[in-house]
């Protein structure tokens, strides 16, 4: 398996090990557009792998903070309560990259940044810009996604 993730199309596109793409999905990428450096809150380019799979066995909706889940389930009702709070739900796919002075280590380390492909709430808009930096999709998508890849999957960033 290998995942693209596409910034001009917003779509992250899921491939089986022949080659052959299986399934694309609309994605949300950084607002601030793409770079590598910490602090920018962009989406970094290049390629990466999938470090670690967070969330197994968690509800769908399920809120993480630091990767952990708070135990809250988000609703539009909770949404609406904290509107600036940074969803992240369901499930976490933590990125690292793998090409060294460009996205890992340094400046520019995006394990270090904490650049995750993860759920976001239903009512997000999704294929244009508005993450932080990370990768937000549909929670249903996101579970189908997460059992489909392992860690060690290769995720190339192409802007």
């Amino acid at each position: 398996m290998k995942i693209t993730i596409h910034i001009p199309t917003q779509t992250l596109e899921l491939f089986d090990d022949s080659g052959k793409s299986v399934r694309s999905y609309r994605v949300s990428t950084g607002a601030n557009g793409v770079g590598e450096e910490n602090g920018s809150f962009c989406t970094p380019r290049g390629k990466h792998v999938i470090r670690a799979k967070i969330g197994t066995g968690q509800p769908e909706n399920a809120v993480f903070v630091k990767r952990r889940p708070t135990g809250e389930i988000y609703t539009p009702e909770l949404g609406a309560l904290q509107p600036a709070r940074d969803w992240i739900l369901s499930r976490i796919l933590w990125l690292s990259g793998k090409e060294l002075g460009y996205n890992r280590f340094g400046t520019c380390d995006t394990m270090r940044r904490y650049i995750y492909i993860h759920g976001t709430p239903d009512e997000t808009e999704l294929g244009k810009p508005g993450s932080h930096g990370c990768v937000r999709m549909r929670n249903s998508e996101l579970l189908e996604l997460f059992d489909t890849v392992q860690t060690g999957t290769e995720v190339e960033i192409v802007a």
